[in-house]
């Protein structure tokens, strides 16, 4: 018996070039299922209908905005906001998001009246993440440095060439209500 696991153990830790090679193909196999399946389920989780099946108040509120139907035909989704582009950042996102999944399953939020009495939390939560982040979701598509100064109104044009240029600000600080409805904030601690 100890002379067959020997040998057992042997061919192991010398196995062919054959055995090797194809070790070796399925392993690089694997890693291709492997992120293909990770890759479209990071896809997956970006689009509208996906966050629809959760926050589907929310999804009805964006339709009658901006950046839902415009005269340039440039439409964002919930990921362009709230998603991150970076690849490493896009990562710590949804590891984040994966904690808020629980909480929707464990019926935090899972009516429209639970959603309502949380919101103003959650969107704290939220301009907080935007603003330690400079707004970078923002910037992704609106570059201060080809902003159009000449098509903006006189109060745009002092907020965005001082504060906004002297780095006072980011784009959450003026702009909370550009695609949502402002929550209720008066129960919010640190809201001011």
């Amino acid at each position: 018996m100890i002379k067959l696991l020997k040998r057992f153990w042997q061919r192991l830790s010398r196995p062919s070039k054959a055995a090797a090679g194809l070790v070796l193909l399925m392993g690089f196999l694997g890693g291709l299922l492997f992120w293909g399946a990770f890759n479209t389920g990071m896809e997956a989780t970006n689009t509208e209908a996906f966050c629809s099946s959760c926050h589907e108040p929310i999804v009805k509120e964006i339709r009658e905005t901006i950046h839902y139907a415009n005269r340039s035909g440039v439409r964002a989704i919930c990921s362009d906001c709230h998603v991150p582009h970076d690849w490493t950042d896009k990562i710590v996102r949804k590891v984040q998001a994966s904690k808020e999944l629980v909480f929707h399953f464990l019926g935090t939020i899972d009516t429209e009246e639970k959603f309502k009495a949380r919101r103003g939390h959650l969107a704290h939560r939220e301009w907080q993440r935007m603003k330690e982040n400079n707004s970078q979701e923002c910037r992704n598509c609106h570059q201060f440095d080809y902003m159009d100064f000449s098509e903006q109104g006189p109060r745009a044009v002092r907020l965005h060439s001082t504060a906004l240029a002297s780095g006072d600000k980011t784009c959450v600080d003026c702009h909370k209500g550009i695609a949502h409805k402002l929550p209720d904030m008066s129960n919010i601690e640190g809201w001011h």
